[in-house]
């Protein structure tokens, strides 16, 4: 914590101009403040390459140190569109030393995750940096905000603690390297891409899972996000029906799965597994040498059929529900 965070931390406002944003994509030369330099949070519309290279530099540093894993989610960050503040950058010169990032999955919830360089915490980088981002969620209508804590994180439960917030859930974080185990099982499953006729059996999938659906669109980010989950979404059919989907989204050399569901009259028959061991082969066979899911710290049933297939836990995310 750091109460007089204000007297030495500058705010560079959305409408800073673009030719002086630390995040415009310049040289590093212009976020060079020289000797004693003043930190600045960014208020960041979009991620150029520099920007998203200090950021993974930043992720290296902190894992090297926490161990682990971070939940950043790098296809989100890469497809920032630009025209909302969905990151917050501490930089000190030309050095990214803090980051907190808004993930908008549909209001009324966002999520929010961040790191803060070793070598500088406890000076209140995170407290500012959670301080600046609130506001911008309630101006976005949002009524549940979740810091994203991993397990490991005492630092972060502190803060979490300090400003009140309720743990809300948590996940495991898995992760496969290698072929996945087993062999195919049952022969009459077939995985493949969601065509429009499957669209409305599996939106009523996703639903009847996850206790919401996709929001209809409100803007054209919103058609987005959309259009690009539509687009991940592998479906499982059995004699033809749709009895499954879940969505495999790419991200340079790994592939995350999210959202795996089975129709309840189709579960107890090994097809999740079958359709995640050829999700995984599938996601090899594109490139990717890892793949990662999330599974609630609870779901021993879920657990047990990915632990099957040779995913291991990376680390432990508790979810912390902050108080507006």
């Amino acid at each position: 914590m750091c109460p007089d965070i204000d007297t030495f931390t500058t705010i560079r406002e959305p409408g800073a101009d673009e030719s002086t944003r630390p995040g415009s994509g310049n040289s590093v030369e212009d976020r060079s403040f020289g000797a004693h330099d003043v930190p600045v949070i960014e208020h960041a519309r979009g991620l150029r390459t520099p920007v998203l290279q200090s950021l993974a530099e930043l992720e290296r540093r902190v894992v090297a140190v926490d161990g682990g894993r971070l939940k950043l989610e790098w296809p989100d960050l890469r497809g920032r569109r630009g025209d909302l503040v969905e990151d917050l950058l501490w930089w000190e010169g030309d050095r990214l030393l803090g980051f907190l990032g808004l993930y908008d999955y549909g209001v009324p919830t966002v999520e929010l995750t961040g790191m803060v360089d070793p070598s500088v915490r406890r000076r209140g980088i995170a407290t500012a940096l959670l301080a600046a981002a609130l506001p911008l969620c309630r101006e976005r209508g949002f009524d549940t905000a979740l810091l994203v804590v991993p397990r490991e994180g005492a630092a972060a439960h502190a803060l979490a603690s300090s400003l009140g917030a309720a743990l809300a859930r948590s996940e495991h974080a898995l992760e496969l390297l290698g072929e996945p185990a087993g062999s195919p099982t049952p022969p009459e499953l077939d995985l493949r891409p969601l065509v429009p006729d499957d669209i409305p059996a599996v939106d009523v999938l996703f639903a009847m899972g996850f206790g919401q659906s996709l929001p209809a669109p409100q803007d054209e980010a919103g058609a987005e996000r959309l259009r690009l989950s539509r687009e991940n979404t592998l479906v499982i059919h059995v004699g033809g029906a749709v009895v499954g989907a879940m969505r495999l989204i790419h991200d340079g050399e790994g592939a995350g799965v999210y959202g795996l569901v089975v129709r309840p009259d189709h579960r107890g028959r090994g097809l999740g597994r079958e359709a995640l061991r050829r999700a995984c082969l599938r996601a090899r066979a594109e490139g990717a040498s890892r793949v990662q899911l999330e599974v609630a710290v609870e779901n021993d049933t879920a657990l047990g059929l990915y632990t099957s297939l040779g995913f291991t836990r990376v680390t432990t995310e508790d979810y912390y529900a902050l108080p507006f």
